[in-house]
């Protein structure tokens, strides 16, 4: 059987990312499955990491040329392939601002805080102004802290997926997601006579 006949017989959609990938060294069309699969995610992570749509489409259109440039040598290592594409995301967007100079603001929406709301559904009758001041507080986090919540709510990973993306144990991860909520947790309480009901709520705590 050549090589054209032996592709012509894949059943790429049914594939799962395992066996796209080991195909993806060879073929073209694996890979295609594989972008079409991921690329929403990734460019989701790169448009709240960046703020613009322009830059999302650009960066997120090199992140898949790298990955097909490098799949021939990607490695299993016990994460899921997307984490690889997002830790090449992670890694554009950390050039992108530094080349720039600009100061890794991260795009923070009601989006995030309604993926956020979906393990608390009892918060959707929490006031706007609540959610509004969640948001402020968030935004005030250090841009790595950001990062770990839209990893987390809005792209909905794993604390080893997040890991593998942000060069981390899942432990220093879970730590790291801990710190965050008191931190969040100090800083809305700060003054908040209702403290106990405060919508930090919504991130899990």
């Amino acid at each position: 059987m050549t090589g054209h006949d032996s592709q012509a017989r894949r059943d790429y959609e049914a594939a799962d990312d395992a066996q796209l990938v080991e195909w993806a060294k060879t073929d073209r069309e694996a890979f295609g499955v594989l972008y079409t699969r991921y690329v929403e995610k990734i460019y989701s992570y790169v448009y709240y990491r960046t703020g613009n749509h322009h830059d999302a489409e650009d960066l997120t259109s090199r992140v898949f040329f790298r990955a097909l440039a490098h799949i021939g040598s990607y490695t299993d290592r016990g994460v899921p392939f997307s984490a690889w594409l997002y830790r090449i995301a992670h890694n554009l967007v950390a050039n992108w601002h530094r080349d720039r100079g600009r100061s890794q603001v991260v795009t923070l929406e009601e989006t995030m805080l309604s993926s956020a709301s979906v393990d608390a559904p009892e918060l959707a009758a929490e006031s706007a102004e609540d959610r509004e001041r969640l948001l402020e507080k968030i935004r005030q986090l250090p841009a790595e802290r950001q990062q770990l919540l839209i990893l987390k709510f809005v792209e909905r990973l794993s604390n080893a997926e997040i890991g593998a993306i942000m060069n981390r144990t899942e432990g220093a991860i879970k730590s790291l997601y801990h710190r965050t909520l008191l931190s969040l947790r100090s800083a809305f309480d700060d003054g908040d006579e209702n403290s106990g009901e405060g919508p930090w709520k919504r991130l899990g705590f």
